[in-house]
């Protein structure tokens, strides 16, 4: 009998050591933590700081356009420098509304090279408008940019 408690403590000793809090899944949060590392580090290299230069706008951010007439196409440029060291690239450019259609230069400029963003209004609406270009590029300080334009555009009866 002695001998049969001593086998059963011995197994029950066993089967309580061997069920130690190890989560079940431990394998796939080394998997997450492994992927988590991966994407930080993607993230961290396309915010490489080094890769930053630096614009320069030489025509006004802001741009007033007076009087417009009603219905026609007017092409808006702002002509910019790369003021930095390293190449520039315009990563994207988006309109504040479908009736502004925006362009990029579509190849990196060297420092000391200009450029122009430019973006077409196809004249709808009436009344005082005020039309924004967001533009994205590897610059320092700010990605960002928002140029505008603005106008006045008469009814179509007058």
């Amino acid at each position: 009998m002695m001998m049969r408690y001593l086998t059963l403590v011995t197994f029950a000793s066993l089967v309580i050591t061997g069920c130690r809090d190890v989560p079940a899944n431990a394998e796939t949060d080394a998997t997450i933590a492994s992927s988590t590392a991966a994407a930080e580090t993607v993230k961290v290299a396309q915010e490489d700081t080094t890769l930053f230069t630096r614009l320069t706008w030489l025509d006004t951010a802001d741009q007033s356009l007076g009087k417009l007439k009603p219905g026609k196409e007017i092409e808006i440029k702002w002509r910019f420098k790369n003021t930095g060291e390293r190449p520039l690239i315009i990563e994207g450019v988006t309109a504040s509304c479908g009736c502004t259609i925006p362009e990029k230069p579509e190849k990196p400029l060297l420092p000391g090279e200009e450029g122009v963003i430019k973006a077409k209004f196809n004249g709808s609406g009436s009344g005082y408008i005020v039309k924004q270009v967001h533009v994205v590029a590897n610059t320092n300080p700010n990605k960002n940019h928002t140029l505008s334009f603005s106008g006045q555009i008469p009814e179509q009866n007058q």
